[in-house]
């Protein structure tokens, strides 16, 4: 039988936005809303198995209805541009997955839903309707269902019109009715007023309709009966409002409507973009974006490729042959397997010149014969090209080999002139370039359960081809870098960094193993103690990690107000907990159990593996061509992600400790980098002046925008004058604001206004910028890091928004992280003129790590902030922060 799912596409892409933290990718681009779609969509196909889909928009604020009450829908907030922004984002996710989407101007979505209902009702055709809109009831028949989300979009209710009978007592087409006399809040239906839903309810099972119930009004005593007889208009009226027009004149069918499922490497390309890894995951779609072969490429042969690799020669000849070449060699490649490149797998190398390509497996490159060949590879005088230089490094590094002087890296090239790319693929670089000769790797290893390594002809044929791509790309990038004046940027900051962070890596961070799992044992004890005051304020023992037992204690048992229920019971999730904490004392602890178990099996557990059995140490990987801002990301473990808010939490930096007996931790943290950017960029004079006085810029906030002497702001103005300082980098809205202040949209929006009142060069930086970046279509850093704002003139206002507020806060969070970076390869450079022992471990956010013996603390404390305050000379002064003990913790 024919199934037809029909989703009102505002209504769930609100609710999932409300539903859902704010969730956003490596670009800023907000994406809970977009997440919260696509897990609705995914059960929906998973469960419903639908034949047919649609999802319907309301196409614009007017429809006919204000015609009859230009009152309709008043009143409501102005959508946070956090959700705005997520709407093409949406769409185009319908897009990936092949759903028909349609929308029709003067009509709301509930219309265009009501009028395909009633055709496919008229078809015998079976149709679910999902909104989290109660007006959609009216709609239910025999063969049409109708999904009410509840708090969030996580569960439904699912209702027939035998069900509607059963809770309200009415038949769907009596929901209107109901709505005449209650009235709609939401879309501003005015209804009767004291007349809420019970006794609307008791008026229709009574009378039946609005029309009979007031022509019977004079039936109706008391108060009750004068209010019904005094806005009878209104009534009449809130119904003909709450009424789902059913005679839309679509363009649509329902034959058009059919759903033959979606293209895989559609939505894996989406996900990559939005950074939906589980999801990738979970769908299995780790494959699903790799590049065709173009008709070109799929004809090159070995002969005519005009690569000339031999593998079938005797090896001692080859690498004779290969020693003679290397005056020649041109570019390299270093090929390795897995995503770790700690724990990854070398497997070898290619060699490219104009007149032979080269393989050189990995036993060979190790053994006594390929001495010169790592002598040339260690030589910085020689200038090399090759593909991932970080990577490179890294493998290389763990088989003892040392690679230097290499002047040109294709990712990082590719990546600086475009940081927005989701892939940077050394097969996608070329697509993007025009340089034709290599398959995808996919193609030669296979993908996911059934990757594998090919024979060695093929092996050595596709890695040849890298090497050959790699020289032709170098000149191609090295020119566009040129051109976008960030050649700069390349050799002297990304280059460099590369192997400062290799070097970082290599040499790992000490855990104290012993610490780690004495912390292990002490957040066990808490644990079980939690547990038995869980019990005493339950009155019984019961499975705290069962959510069904758990719901059972607190809503049957203890008789607190139920949130939320599930198919399967009562939700007990943190937005649950959260909202009964106040109500009883055992909710706390189970917040509180809840962390801990986290810590405990995240952070303590967790790191216990991650630890290199022969080093004893963690070495965590910082991807460099991740984030569209250039900030680096930690990864196998993150670091940079180590939970601070519990006191439990930061016990976790105590297991870090020096790798020798007698040294200690040395932390050196950037105090309020991105504002002190903020002034310089803006040269906005108060913002300048607390920097230069050294005045707290948050309390220099506050005291202008609440006109207070400094003596007069308390704890909270200053909270509050945080938030928005920190807010403005990012670009916040007035919602945004709400959110982290908890006070309504009208006051945070009055407070933004404020602000930008007091600090007017801040005002005039950020719309100076976002003209600029129309102008020339990308923003820049004060180190001319590049990011292009392709929407920034778009005819869509959300597309459009979303990339004025990149184009504001791009400059200042980017060159935050270019200050840090040059900090790191100055501190490089200084520790070895200054021939100095001391290390440098780790980088998190604004915070560098090191590892110091006892001589040198006191010329390392000297010299650390001398080189990070003066990294990048700024109008204002930067300020460091350092801090030194026996373990991360204790130099906190």
């Amino acid at each position: 039988m024919s199934k037809l799912i029909l989703i009102d596409g505002n209504s769930i892409a609100f609710r999932a936005f409300f539903a859902l933290p704010l969730l956003s990718n490596s670009s800023g681009l907000h994406t809970n809303a977009v997440f919260g779609f696509t897990t609705m969509l995914l059960r929906l196909m998973d469960e419903q198995k639908p034949t047919h889909f649609l999802v319907a928009f309301d196409a614009g604020k007017v429809t006919f209805r204000h015609s009859e009450y230009k009152e309709y829908k008043g009143g409501r907030a102005k959508t946070p541009p956090e959700l705005s922004e997520q709407f093409p984002l949406i769409r185009e996710l319908l897009k990936a997955f092949s759903i028909p989407q349609y929308e029709l101007a003067g009509y709301e979505a509930d219309d265009i839903i009501g009028t395909l209902t009633r055709m496919a009702d008229d078809q015998g055709m079976e149709v679910i309707v999902v909104s989290g809109d109660k007006d959609m009831l009216q709609l239910a028949s025999d063969n049409v269902k109708i999904a009410i989300t509840r708090k969030g979009i996580s569960e439904v209710d699912l209702y027939d019109k035998n069900e509607i009978k059963e809770k309200y007592g009415l038949s769907p087409l009596q929901i209107i009715d109901l709505k005449g006399l209650m009235g709609d809040k939401s879309d501003n239906i005015p209804g009767v007023p004291g007349v809420g839903e019970k006794t609307a309810i008791k008026l229709l099972q009574e009378y039946g309709s609005v029309e009979e119930v007031l022509a019977h009004v004079g039936e109706i005593t008391g108060k009750m009966g004068e209010k019904i007889a005094e806005h009878a208009d209104n009534a009449r009226m809130s119904k003909s409002l709450a009424t789902i027009f059913r005679e839309v004149p679509l363009e649509q069918t329902l034959e058009q409507l059919q759903y033959d499922g979606y293209d895989g490497q559609a939505v894996a390309t989406l996900f990559r973009k939005l950074e939906f890894r589980s999801l990738i995951d979970k769908m299995d779609l780790s494959g699903g974006v790799s590049d065709e072969l173009d008709a070109e490429q799929e004809s090159l042969t070995w002969a005519t490729a005009a690569l000339k690799p031999d593998p079938a020669i005797d090896f001692e000849i080859s690498l004779t042959d290969l020693v003679a070449a290397l005056p020649k060699v041109q570019a390299i490649h270093v090929e390795s397997i897995g995503d770790n490149p700690n724990a990854a797998e070398l497997i070898g190398l290619s060699f490219y010149s104009e007149a032979q390509t080269f393989y050189l497996p990995v036993s060979l490159l190790l053994s006594n014969e390929a001495t010169e060949i790592r002598k040339w590879l260690a030589d910085d005088k020689i200038p090399k090209k090759l593909y991932d230089l970080h990577r490179s490094e890294i493998v290389m590094g763990w088989k003892g080999i040392e690679i230097k002087g290499v002047k040109s890296c294709i990712l990082l090239a590719a990546y600086l002139l475009d940081p927005t790319e989701t892939s940077h693929t050394l097969h996608s670089i070329c697509s993007k370039y025009g340089v034709s000769g290599i398959r995808a790797d996919e193609d030669i290893y296979g993908k996911g359960a059934k990757f594998i390594l090919p024979q060695q002809a093929a092996l050595s044929e596709h890695l040849c081809r890298k090497a050959n791509v790699i020289y032709q790309l170098a000149d191609i990038l090295e020119k566009e870098l040129e051109k976008n004046e960030m050649s700069q940027l390349y050799h002297d900051l990304e280059l460099p960094l590369s192997t400062v962070l290799a070097s970082m890596e290599l040499k790992g961070i000490k855990v104290n193993k012993d610490e780690l799992k004495k912390l292990g044992e002490q957040l066990a004890i808490k644990l079980d103690e939690l547990i038995i005051q869980i019990h005493q304020h339950a009155g019984g023992e019961f499975n705290i990690n069962s959510p069904k037992q758990m719901g059972e204690i607190l809503f049957d048992r203890l008789k607190l107000p139920v949130y939320k229920k599930t198919k399967t019971g009562y939700s007990t999730n943190v937005e649950v907990l959260e909202w009964l904490e106040s109500k009883h004392d055992i909710v706390k602890h189970i917040l509180l159990y809840r962390q801990l178990a986290k810590l405990q099996s995240t952070y303590v557990e967790g790191l216990l593996k991650e630890i290199k059995p022969a080093t004893g140490k963690i070495h965590t990987y910082f991807k460099q061509t991740i984030a569209a801002t250039g900030r680096l990301s930690s990864q196998f473990p993150n670091l940079q992600n180590i939970p601070v808010r519990l006191e439990e939490g930061r016990k976790i930096r105590k297991v870090f400790v020096p790798h020798q007996t007698g040294w200690s931790i040395l932390a050196a943290d950037y105090s309020q980098i991105e504002l002190r950017v903020l002034a310089h960029i803006s040269q906005d004079e108060n913002m300048m002046e607390a920097f230069h006085t050294n005045l707290d810029i948050h309390t220099k906030t506050a005291m202008d925008v609440f006109g207070v002497e400094a003596s007069a702001v308390d704890s909270n103005m200053r909270r509050q004058a945080k938030a928005v300082n920190f807010g403005i980098v990012y670009g916040i809205s007035d919602y945004g604001l709400s959110q982290n202040l908890d006070i309504t949209r009208a006051d945070a929006a009055k407070f933004i206004e404020q602000y930008f009142a007091v600090f007017q060069g801040v005002r005039r930086y950020m719309d100076d910028i976002v003209k600029q970046a129309r102008q020339d279509g990308f923003v820049t850093t004060m180190l001319k890091r590049r990011r292009y704002l392709t929407d920034i003139a778009h005819s869509n206002f959300n597309l459009r928004s979303f990339a004025e507020r990149t184009a504001m806060n791009t400059p200042i969070q980017g060159t935050a992280a270019d200050i840090i970076k040059l900090a790191m390869v100055q501190m490089d450079e200084r520790l070895r003129q200054e021939k100095l022992a001391s290390r440098m471990l780790l980088q998190v956010h604004d915070e560098l790590v090191f590892e110091v013996p006892l001589e040198e603390m006191e010329i390392m404390q000297r010299i650390v902030p001398e080189v990070m305050e003066h990294a990048l000379e700024l109008s204002v002064p930067m300020k460091v922060d350092v801090n030194s003990g026996a373990s991360w913790y204790e130099a906190k």
